[in-house]
């Protein structure tokens, strides 16, 4: 806890210095030294990391009034003079093991991610997606046997295989993935052709993926 206290201890320092003589320090001649008449940088010391700018503890020049405006009110930076200086050194000596940490992302490889795909379509190759509809009354007693497959009153869509997919497999998939020219009208079992990639290889025995599926009565 003795560097958070440090830390917090820096922080107030600085607050108070930049607020007691924000106007004087802005002008001091040091600030300006070799940056020609017209003042164009000013050269500071990062508390932080700053995108596109540096790391903490970093010396870059800025405008004046970007330092003015937005550096220094948020105490991102402070003047590049000694007692400044002295002070983030400090700072950074007893905080620099926690402020260097940094969180590093393992990216997925290109074979992690064709073996999920590899394993999501397996799951859909073996699995079986139920849904219940109505049947369509009128169609139903105008059947001249029980042969004729029944009529749904709603015929089920991609649109709905795709929702039905995610909710009962917890699986992912876009409506392209299906090959359905047109919705299933009738109770039955069904082998929807799936359009993977093609990279995936095929169960043995199998020409193409395909998406099993039951339609039946409520």
């Amino acid at each position: 806890m003795h560097w958070m206290a440090f830390t917090q201890h820096g922080r107030n320092a600085l607050r108070q210095i930049t607020k007691e003589s924000s106007d004087r320090v802005l002008h001091h001649p040091l600030l300006y030294s070799c940056q020609g008449v017209r003042y164009r940088r000013l050269e500071v010391i990062l508390t932080t990391k700053v995108d596109k700018l540096g790391k903490a503890g970093e010396t870059v020049k800025v405008a004046p009034g970007y330092f003015r405006n937005h550096l220094m009110p948020k105490l991102l930076a402070v003047p590049n003079i000694e007692k400044f200086a002295h002070l983030i050194r400090e700072q950074r000596r007893i905080c620099q093991p926690v402020e260097e940490e940094e969180v590093k992302v393992i990216r997925k490889s290109e074979d992690n991610m064709s073996r999920e795909f590899e394993k999501a379509a397996r799951r859909l190759e073996n699995a079986r997606l139920v849904l219940r509809r109505f049947p369509n009354i009128e169609k139903l007693r105008s059947r001249e046997s029980k042969d004729v497959p029944i009529e749904l009153r709603s015929p089920v869509t991609k649109e709905e295989l795709v929702a039905e997919v995610s909710r009962q497999l917890s699986i992912s998939i876009e409506p392209e993935n299906l090959h359905l020219p047109s919705p299933l009208s009738a109770f039955g079992e069904y082998e929807v052709p799936m359009r993977l990639p093609k990279a995936i290889p095929l169960p043995e025995g199998k020409v193409q993926w395909t998406l099993n599926v039951k339609v039946r009565g409520k």
